[in-house]
């Protein structure tokens, strides 16, 4: 099957490059093919963060997101950033400090559930026209005879444990566009062929790796207070080690709270899910 454009991954980036092509194409009074392939069974199925969401992008991207009820319910009211020492005390960061570092305000933002905007963002895209294939896996990129990216073959279907064809058995199909965008992650196993196809890792700086641990916790509502951000740096890591806690309260009544640490920690016993 053939497309002007063909997106791989139905995370923000991706549905958000397949809304903008075709805004792109409607502006120019043209009419494209666009379909994007989501491993998920649905759109948002693998999306698991919930975060505290800068909305610029999605102001120029849909500008009348509030009346198309976009899923951003829960504005920050409240933005604190403190150094753990140990476990009994807990020290602020100036305001003054943190407003010098634009990343660390969060004035006009939201918490959110990444995967109920991941969701909305599909809706939007399908009204437009998108084709959005979920379930399918990309299983290697096709390339053409002078060698450029040409599609991607999704993964047979049908095969059981042992790698066997059952009677179910489909040999996946090959999905090609005129432009072939990955957005499947910083790591996708498609990126990672055609990173080492084209040497896009050659003589640039290394990628920084993390481990995210979070959980979503809900608590009474007396102790909620909906729109509370919080971050910390500190323990209970080592002075070493680079990374940190979040707080996000969301509503109704539900708690984000997670930690994300660097993955160039020195100590094999470090162990980011303790």
């Amino acid at each position: 099957m053939e497309y002007d454009v063909l997106i791989v991954g139905g995370g923000p980036a991706g549905l958000a490059a397949a809304i903008r092509a075709k805004q792109v194409a409607l502006e120019a009074g043209k009419e494209i093919e666009v379909c994007l392939v989501e491993k998920g069974a649905e759109i948002g199925a693998h999306i698991l963060s919930g975060n505290v969401f800068e909305p610029r992008a999605l102001n120029e991207l849909l500008p009348d997101w509030k009346a198309r009820g976009a899923p951003l319910d829960t504005p920050v009211v409240s933005d604190s950033f403190y150094w753990l020492p140990n476990g009994q005390h807990a020290v602020p960061f100036p305001g003054p400090a943190v407003h010098l570092v634009p990343e660390l305000r969060q004035e006009g933002n939201y918490v959110i559930s990444l995967g109920q905007l991941c969701r909305w963002l599909g809706e939007q895209a399908e009204e437009l026209g998108v084709e959005i294939f979920a379930g399918f896996s990309a299983d290697a990129p096709v390339f053409d005879e002078a060698g450029a990216l040409a599609g991607i073959q999704l993964r047979d279907v049908g095969i059981d444990k042992n790698g066997e064809q059952k009677d179910s058995f489909e040999p996946g199909m090959q999905l090609l566009g005129k432009q072939t965008i990955l957005a499947e992650g910083c790591r996708g196993s498609l990126s990672e062929n055609v990173m080492k196809h084209f040497g896009l890792r050659e003589g640039v700086a290394p990628q920084h790796y993390g481990l995210g641990v979070k959980e979503v916790w809900e608590i009474k509502p007396e102790n909620h207070v909906a729109g509370t951000v919080v971050h910390t740096l500190g323990w209970p890591l080592e002075h070493s080690m680079y990374g940190g806690s979040f707080i996000y309260h969301m509503k109704p009544n539900l708690l984000h709270i997670g930690m994300v640490v660097g993955l160039d920690y020195s100590n094999p016993y470090v162990s980011p899910y303790q």
